[in-house]
């Protein structure tokens, strides 16, 4: 990386992943950015707004700038609105958190949830829009990395990182592992995980295409306990996804994606 602006675009994104911040060295080696360079472009961040510091010895973190400006995009360009009813639909029919993602570049986007289970046991996952899904664990990454060849999936699961022992029991420990959880989510049409992403929790995802060219922009999802999605509930479940999914579908043309 030579420009600034590659630079500082490198900070933002490594930053994002390091809530609890990290030092200058914290920053500069992982990168590959000699330390000068890295203090002049964090230097600028924190005068332009984007990144904090205590001084002295305290950690580099980001502010909510950039949160802001991302939630400020997805409201203007209308995303939300267009596929919240159909979200919130999901919920209320399985009595389940219903969640979908949405492709940016590389990068799968949480953009709407909705919890449809009103006493009992629930499932809560922190998947706040603008947060990235991790993709290899997931039910929704699933979904989408099964449209891709094996050999795409795995180059993006590698960019964003493969780490099985960060997550559930489940969760696929090798590269063939992943390869069978995908063949199998080609086969049924969505992607089935099981206590993969955390402890106590499954989930269901289809992808969702572009009504026109047939690309796929993102995924719809219902998660929930372990003790309730069993596999029976589970194939019922697929039903209601599949048709959240074509719904999704249809309303595509007016998603930029």
């Amino acid at each position: 990386m030579s420009s600034n602006l590659s630079r500082g675009l490198a900070v933002l994104e490594y930053l994002s992943t390091h809530a609890d911040g990290l030092t200058l060295n914290g920053i500069a080696e992982p990168l590959g950015i000699p330390r000068s360079a890295t203090h002049r472009v964090l230097a600028e961040l924190v005068d332009a707004g984007f990144v904090k510091h205590g001084g002295d010895f305290s950690p580099y973190q980001l502010t909510f700038k950039l949160a802001r400006m991302g939630l400020a995009h997805m409201a203007e360009s209308g995303i939300t609105e267009l596929v919240q009813p159909v979200i919130n639909r999901l919920a209320a029919a399985s009595g389940e958190l219903a969640r979908m993602s949405i492709l940016d570049g590389t990068r799968l986007i949480w953009i709407a949830k909705a919890q449809g289970a009103r006493s009992g046991l629930r499932y809560d996952a922190n998947s706040d829009p603008g947060e990235e899904v991790r993709l290899f664990c997931s039910s929704n990454g699933q979904a989408w990395l099964s449209c891709l060849s094996d050999e795409k999936a795995l180059e993006i699961v590698m960019r964003q990182g493969f780490n099985p022992e960060a997550y559930g029991p489940n969760a696929p420990k090798t590269v063939m592992d992943l390869l069978a959880c995908l063949t199998e989510a080609r086969e049924r049409g969505y992607a089935a995980v099981h206590e993969s992403y955390e402890i106590g929790s499954s989930a269901i995802a289809a992808p969702v295409f572009h009504v026109v060219d047939k690309r796929v922009i993102g995924a719809v999802s219902i998660a929930g306990p372990e003790a309730r999605m069993k596999p029976e509930r589970m194939k019922e479940l697929a039903t209601l996804v599949l048709a959240a999914a074509q719904e999704l579908s249809a309303l595509s043309v007016g998603i930029r994606a």
